[in-house]
């Protein structure tokens, strides 16, 4: 397959699957979420009282893996056909995240709490879609998770332009709702779409493909 062949390819791929389209609006959004929190945490660190060296915030990143840790289960649970409920939890947890976030203020110990949350839900709404979106066509692998990257990207960018200029005009609070206010969007959106449906390779086991629906 050449080059440009291959390019229209995915293009043609992004059209059609509509589990991709949703999993992939759902990790912009919650990509978003995380940009808001980590692009805007430095600011006030490197501020009084804190005045902490980056090097020093970096270390807050740390904390995090706990929650990414837990996150893995996720992965397992979908491949079980429990992604529905997984896309949920992770969804309600990254939006409690913002709670303790918003107490920064008050308790660092708030904070670390806030990073492990944001980081588990983060995580595990991220390793659900790609398991979602494999199983529609495990030939395509590979351009599956390159499209859906591109949302990764998209969500990215527009959770740190917009963190900077929530910042500079409503400090620290206004981050934390605009954080939750894009938590909440994925989760009216993950409701509104939860009856997609998506075929299952399963091949390896029956020798033909299953329509199935995630409801579970």
């Amino acid at each position: 397959m050449s080059y440009p062949h291959l390019l229209g390819s995915m293009f043609t791929l992004l059209r059609q699957e509509k589990v991709l389209q949703v999993r992939g609006v759902l990790a912009l959004l919650m990509f978003a979420a995380f940009n808001i929190f980590w692009s805007a945490l430095v600011l006030p660190l490197t501020a009084p009282p804190y005045d902490f060296s980056h090097t020093a915030i970096g270390a807050f990143g740390l904390v995090g893996t706990l929650g990414a840790l837990v996150a893995v289960r996720a992965g397992q649970w979908a491949d079980d056909g429990y992604g529905q409920r997984t896309s949920i939890a992770a969804l309600l947890i990254l939006l409690l995240a913002w709670g303790p976030l918003s107490l920064m203020a008050w308790s660092l110990w708030a904070l670390v709490l806030g990073i492990v949350l944001l980081d588990l839900g983060g995580q595990a709404l991220h390793v659900t879609n790609q398991s979602l979106i494999v199983r529609t066509r495990p030939e395509a692998h590979s351009r599956l998770i390159g499209l859906y990257m591109l949302f990764y990207a998209v969500g990215s960018g527009l959770g740190a332009i917009s963190t900077t200029a929530t910042y500079a005009r409503t400090g620290w609070q206004g981050v934390c709702l605009l954080g939750a206010s894009v938590s909440v969007l994925a989760l009216v959106f993950w409701y509104a779409t939860r009856h997609v449906a998506f075929v299952v390779s399963s091949s390896s086991l029956t020798g033909k493909s299953t329509e199935c629906l995630a409801h579970k």
